[in-house]
């Protein structure tokens, strides 16, 4: 198999794939997205003859943007750019998540500080308020307080990309301590750990613990659930529990899971690498039938 990988830096999980993808035998072509050029009618050099890309670009818009371009010059990519679109926006998350009947936390959208502040207050305190677009628990806020949600309306208000102008409040879900991360392909889980912290925020990129988690029936049905919903893929479902139930708040696109890899038993870029020969072959022979 040729394998393009798409990247702005090489991080340990890139590392990962790229020691498992060699050590099979397979053809692997790093393409720095930064040093690119891509043209509406023709692919670059870099993209010839390879038999699929695995998307692992750091900047959203580049993640979006390089997926539709590999989308029109019909080279199979992972994820795809219609996954990428959904993944990448927290608002088409949490709109296909609810649409698939997929629980997820209440979450409600306004675009200016007065209608997002008779959202805070119906909620209630605390609720959460996050950016539509970003990662690693960047930028969100836990809202206590009145004279808080004031200050951070105000202060995403005289941000200057639009995006900050899009308030998105979701309720806040009374979690035992800890989150779950799912990394899944096509809806079938690889392997599962628990981020814990004594922060609200349980990221594993903001210090949480990890440890590896086993799910029951019900979680991998809403892992299953919640992969559809947005397209399937390689894909970073999260998790809270709920008493006797889960919520899904995010499908992420991008995953990283060199943590989840260093909690659990299981090879997980093997398990990666396996999935990704398996939708190479698929790919020849769709091209084959045609």
């Amino acid at each position: 198999m040729h394998v393009g990988l798409l990247y702005s830096r090489i991080r340990k999980d890139e590392k990962l794939l790229l020691t498992e993808l060699r050590e099979r035998g397979h053809e692997v072509e790093k393409i720095d997205v930064r040093k690119e050029q891509f043209n509406i009618a023709e692919p670059p050099k870099s993209i010839e003859g390879v038999d699929l890309v695995v998307d692992r670009c750091l900047a959203t818009s580049r993640s979006l943007y390089t997926t539709q371009f590999l989308d029109a010059y019909d080279v199979p990519v992972v994820n795809s750019a219609e996954t990428a679109d959904v993944c990448a926006d927290k608002v088409k998350n949490s709109l296909a998540l609810e649409r698939a009947g997929v629980p997820t936390p209440n979450t409600e959208v306004a675009f200016t500080t007065d209608s997002a502040m008779e959202t805070i207050e119906e909620f209630g305190y605390p609720c959460v308020l996050k950016p539509v677009v970003g990662s690693w628990g960047r930028l969100m806020a836990k809202v206590e307080t009145p004279s808080a949600a004031e200050a951070i309306l105000e202060h995403k208000a005289t941000l200057g990309h639009y995006q900050h102008k899009v308030f998105y409040v979701q309720e806040f879900v009374e979690k035992p301590g800890r989150d779950i991360r799912v990394l899944a392909v096509d809806g079938d889980p690889i392997a599962a750990m628990t981020r814990s912290s004594d922060h609200w925020l349980t990221n594993a990129a903001k210090g949480g613990e990890v440890n590896a988690f086993d799910l029951d029936d019900r979680a991998r049905e809403l892992v299953a659930a919640a992969s559809d919903a947005v397209g399937g893929g390689l894909l970073g479902v999260d998790l809270m529990e709920t008493g006797s139930d889960y919520t899904v708040h995010e499908v992420n696109h991008t995953v990283e899971f060199k943590a989840l890899n260093d909690a659990v038993d299981v090879d997980v870029p093997a398990e990666v690498v396996d999935w990704l020969e398996s939708k190479a072959e698929q790919a020849a022979g769709t091209e084959a039938t045609v």
